[in-house]
This record gives C-alpha cells, sequence and structure tokens, in this order.
C-alpha cells in the first residue's frame, strides 16, 4: 500500500481553511449560539449539506489530480476518499447511539445538547488530527503496525458483536466517577452552562459532566476509526479530509436519528461486522489483496442490510404498533 501523501501543503491549507470557515459559520451564523431544538427539517438539511460537500470535494480532487498525475492515480484516490467516508460515517453512527444514552442518563433538554455537541465535534476535530499525524508516521516508520490495527479491528468488531444487545451503565465508568470524586459539581440544571457560582464557590453543572463524557467517548471511538481508514489506505491527506467530513457531519446526524435510533437497533451488528471485516482485510493483506472497490461495495452491502432488517424488524403491524 503507497503511503506517498498526494496532499500538497497548499491543499492541507486550502482544506484546513474551509474546515474553519465552515464551523465559524455554524457556531456564529446559523443559530449555534442559540440555545433551541433542532429539527428533523434542520437536521436533515445540514446533513444534506455535509453529505454534499464531501462529494463534491472528493469531485473536485478527482478533477485536480486527473490534470496533475493522470487519471489513474485520480481514479484510486476518490475511490480511497469514497470509501473511508463512508466507513467513517457508518461508524460515527454509533457515536450517536452512545450521545442518545448520555443524554437520557443525564436528562438533558433537547435545547441544551446542541452546545455539548458543538464542543464534541470540535474535541473530535482535534484528537482525531493528532491521532492521525500520529498514525501516518508509526505506518510508515513501522508498516507491521498495520498487522496489529487489524487484529485490534477484528477483536473489537467481535466484542462489538457479543456485547451489542447489552445495556451500558453508565454509573459504573470511571471516567464519570473520577470526575465526581474530584469535581464539585451541582444539584439541578442550569441551561447551557457548564459552571455557576454558588455562595462564591465555583460548581461544575451536570452538563459538564455529559461534555467529559462526550469527549471521553470520542476518543474511544478515533481509536477504532482511526486503524479502520488505515486498511482502505495510509495517504495522509485521505485519511484526514475523509475522517473530519464525516466528523462534520456528526451533529447533524446525532439530531436527525435522535428520535428514531430505536429503529436501527440491528445497524450495531452491521458496523461490528464492517469493523471484522476491515481487521480481516488487514490481516490477509500479505496473501490477498482486496481491492479498494471492493471493500467499498462489502461495507456498503453490510451497512444497507442491517439498516434494511432493522426497519423490517421494527415496522408496525397490522394494528400499527411497533413490533418486538
Amino acid at each position: 500500500m503507497n503511503s506517498v501523501s498526494i496532499g500538497e501543503p497548499w491543499m492541507w491549507g486550502v482544506f484546513i481553511a474551509f474546515v474553519l470557515a465552515m464551523l465559524a459559520l455554524d457556531l456564529f451564523v446559523f443559530g449555534g449560539r442559540k440555545a433551541h431544538k433542532v429539527g428533523v427539517k434542520e437536521a436533515a438539511a445540514w446533513s444534506l449539506v455535509w453529505v454534499s460537500l464531501a462529494l463534491a470535494f472528493n469531485a473536485g480532487l478527482w478533477w485536480y489530480l486527473k490534470g496533475s498525475v493522470g487519471p489513474e492515480i485520480a481514479d484510486r484516490k476518490a475511490l480511497e476518499f469514497l470509501t473511508g467516508y463512508l466507513i467513517e460515517k457508518s461508524l460515527s453512527v454509533d457515536n450517536v447511539f452512545i450521545f442518545l444514552l448520555i443524554f437520557s442518563s443525564f436528562h438533558v433538554a433537547a435545547e441544551y445538547q446542541r452546545r455539548v455537541l458543538i464542543y464534541g465535534v470540535l474535541g473530535a476535530i482535534v484528537m482525531r488530527a493528532i491521532m492521525i499525524l500520529a498514525g501516518a508516521w508509526v505506518v510508515q516508520e513501522f508498516s507491521w503496525v498495520l498487522y496489529l490495527f487489524g487484529a485490534f479491528l477484528v477483536v473489537t468488531g467481535m466484542r462489538m458483536l457479543v456485547m451489542a444487545e447489552k445495556k451500558t451503565d453508565l454509573e459504573k465508568n470511571p471516567v464519570l466517577k473520577f470526575a465526581r470524586r474530584h469535581l464539585r459539581i451541582s444539584e439541578g440544571h442550569h441551561g447551557e452552562k457548564f459552571s455557576v457560582m454558588q455562595d462564591g464557590v465555583r460548581y461544575f453543572t451536570p452538563l459538564f459532566l455529559v461534555l467529559i463524557l462526550i469527549e471521553a467517548s470520542d476518543l474511544v471511538f478515533a481509536v477504532d476509526s482511526i486503524p479502520a481508514i488505515f486498511a482502505i489506505t495510509t495517504d495522509p491527506f485521505i485519511v484526514f479530509t475523509s475522517n473530519i467530513f464525516a466528523i462534520m457531519g456528526l451533529r447533524a446526524l446525532y439530531f436527525l436519528m435522535a428520535d428514531v435510533a430505536d429503529r436501527f437497533h440491528l445497524l450495531k451488528y452491521g458496523l461490528a461486522m464492517v469493523l471484522t471485516f476491515i481487521g480481516a482485510k488487514m490481516l490477509v493483506a500479505p496473501w490477498y489483496h482486496v481491492p479498494v472497490a471492493a471493500s467499498l461495495a462489502i461495507v456498503a452491502v453490510l451497512i444497507g442490510a442491517s439498516v434494511i432488517a432493522s426497519l423490517i424488524a421494527t415496522r408496525p403491524d397490522v394494528h400499527g404498533k411497533p413490533r418486538d
């Protein structure tokens, strides 16, 4: 697998400037600073925007590479981006399930979830950037680490299959236990505030605990998803851009799925099989190289089949009641 990056310095600069500009628009122009419940229409519109921008970026990258390095490399890199984006977008759905669990456990009102998710996305971008750059260097210096990534993904995928139906108990979370032991936590909710002054003493609000858990889950999912993208390409620019586009649409995806997540409960099995397949792909690489196009097709089939199965399993019966 070729680890030479097609990302020139100006390409990195333009992409990072684009990401910062989009974040600024989201935060300061399109209602990002106002506490409000994000409706399905708004979430669907933003989801469409992010997917369209990712596809437009891929088309632009293909067009530029076709003229500068030839159609063969352009086709390969565009396919790597599309496959990586689909994998990362699919895995981000698992983030959504965890976010829903955290918000519901702390009884956070819908209009106050938006600010936490903004910081969650920012934290995820920073963590992914650091891990991608570190991972790219490690893979370039020690190519055998890809087999460790593969074994890790197989184990993670199998564990997800076994644990898919198990309920997560947040009260046993070590991060939450540590925070409660070392921080002053106020009683009740305080809107979007992460801290308040009470009797001249600074207290952190329960929403700050939610933020800590969101950031911790971002870190855990980054550990899962970064090895997965390196199974498709070791080009840092493709890894970074496909990851960031998937993460930028995470907040919209959350609000889009918030009210219908129960209808996609079988999706976790599809995601587990995707991780297992990708890990196996990395482990068999010395004997057989699975083409990127085949990987794209297999991932799409696994995700699509689990979505369809979920919708069929949860469709209402003849009396209009959801099936078990």
